[in-house]
């Protein structure tokens, strides 16, 4: 294990891989700062620049994961400053956080947030660099019939845990899943939904998806909300940015407890970081909130969430390493990445492509590092990226989308294709679908046909293949057990008598 870490810090600390580590934390601190970019956006703008510039595969992932991970520390300046979440991890974060700000504790609050962001990642990393050979290990035993199984939990998992909407959430996942078919069949030759256009024969491309599902939509969202005057932009005084270590004190608890409960969270497909935000913020307001002081602007209260959704941005690298399946929509976008250099995550990742799993750990514990030093003196710098008109960002964002897409194809139907799903993801969000589970069901979909044709094809057709072993069928279980419990438990609990004095 930690043979392998050394060598993964051979890879991170060359020159050109450090000096991505820290673009790439730059970079994502001001993506998430801007509210609605967030770190799938900014991966998605940056993704074909670093494929076409062509850096190599470990390069190109260390400066997406520092974006990643970036954003997740970014993301509490408009949160803790305006009152809005940069992106749906931060959305916690505002309930303690600009409490704090309006009462002129705006910096202190910058201050510890970047403390706890600092913790929970450690945390993750650790965990990630413990629990990722191992599971590795384990999942070398899986053939066709066990990832088809995972596929199914993934999907479970997601529709259950992901979003307010379950069914809005498993809508969406089936609706990436008919995009990801779009193309010739490789199995049989069968043209699938190309409507007689030879532009769609090799499918969608995931740079024009990702890039139109993401960027696009959220351009068309700015200028809809281009002249609202419902929303204070005005940026109250930081004062002294340096949060005390009395302050640091009183939440450590709170961080650690957090932090590893982001990281449990993070470790399951389909959850990210939003939905281990509120667990760690209900979690520590029965624990420790005996005043009920949280929500109004209680210290604990904003390290809680921080520090969970950053243990949750670095637990999710577990599943797409060692299995192959993304832990959130933005590792969705970086499992795609590594497809575009022709490289599969899974367990076999580790023998055959070491220097790739290892300088992205690595880079983890770099970047980290990085994120807090920048964020600790920085934080009122950063803060006037949220000051940026929109007459400037929009037509900046469309520009490196536009430039992107057409670096990477050279043809004007991509960048149609991309225009058509920008649309069509716009209108969803419009409509209160989240697009993580669109792009989740685009990635899982294709591997979750291939595996169930190989196993078919070993059986002979005999189904019974999908649930003989003991690993699939334990899957089975608890994928059927996710999408029963969150229905039967509340009809139990409403049948059960109430007790009397």
């Amino acid at each position: 294990m930690f043979d392998f870490l050394i060598e993964g810090f051979g890879v991170a600390l060359t020159p050109l891989n450090l000096g991505l580590a820290f673009l790439g934390a730059l970079l994502g601190t001001l993506f998430g700062a801007l509210p609605g970019i967030g770190p799938i956006n900014g991966i998605a703008i940056l993704m074909p620049l670093a494929y076409t510039l062509g850096l190599p595969v470990e390069s190109a992932l260390i400066l997406l994961a520092g974006i990643y991970t970036g954003a997740e520390y970014g993301g509490r300046m408009s949160s803790i400053l305006l009152n809005v979440p940069g992106d749906a991890g931060a959305v916690m974060t505002t309930l303690d956080g600009h409490p704090l700000a309006k009462r002129g504790l705006a910096g202190p609050a910058l201050g510890l947030s970047a403390v706890a962001s600092f913790v929970g990642a450690t945390i993750a990393i650790i965990g990630l660099t413990l629990f990722a050979p191992l599971l590795a290990r384990v999942a070398v035993m899986f053939g066709p019939a066990e990832f088809f199984a995972l596929m199914v939990f993934a999907f479970s998992s997601m529709s259950v845990m992901m979003g307010k909407d379950p069914i809005k959430t498993a809508i969406g996942a089936v609706l990436g899943v008919l995009i990801g078919t779009v193309g010739v069949d490789s199995g049989t030759g069968v043209m699938r939904y190309t409507f007689g256009m030879p532009e769609l024969y090799d499918g969608i491309d995931f740079v024009v998806m990702i890039i139109g599902l993401f960027a696009i939509s959220e351009i068309l969202l700015m200028l809809e909300h281009a002249h609202r005057d419902d929303v204070d932009d005005t940026l109250p005084p930081l004062g002294r940015v340096f949060v005390s270590l009395k302050e640091v004190m009183a939440c450590k608890g709170t961080m650690l407890r957090s932090g590893v409960l982001g990281f449990i969270i993070g470790v399951l497909p389909g959850t990210g970081a939003s939905v281990a935000g509120a667990v760690s913020y209900t979690t520590e307001k029965r624990l420790v909130d005996k005043d009920n002081t949280f929500g109004t602007g209680d210290m604990r209260g904003l390290a809680a969430p921080e520090a969970a959704n950053n243990a949750s941005a670095a637990g999710s690298f577990v599943p797409m390493l060692t299995l192959g399946i993304p832990g959130s929509g933005t590792t969705a976008v970086l499992l795609g990445a590594l497809m575009l250099y022709n490289i599969t995550p899974g367990p076999m990742m580790f023998t055959d492509n070491p220097e790739v799993a290892g300088g992205l750990i690595a880079s983890l514990y770099i970047g980290n590092l990085v994120l807090l030093a920048l964020n600790l003196p920085l934080a009122g710098v950063f803060a006037k990226v949220l000051t940026i008109p929109r007459w400037v960002l929009v037509p900046a964002i469309a520009v490196l989308s536009f430039v992107g897409v057409y670096q990477l194809h050279s043809d004007l139907t991509a960048i149609y294709l991309m225009l058509v799903i920008g649309v069509f993801g716009y209108l969803l969000r419009k409509l209160g679908f989240s697009l993580a589970p669109v792009i989740l069901g685009y990635v899982l979909g294709g591997l979750m046909e291939e595996n169930l044709r190989r196993a078919l094809a070993i059986s002979g057709g005999d189904t019974a293949i999908l649930w003989q072993s003991g690993i699939s069928l334990s899957l089975w279980i608890a994928a059927s057990a996710l999408l029963v419990l969150p229905w039967l438990v509340p009809k139990l609990l409403k049948q059960r008598p109430s007790s009397q004095a």
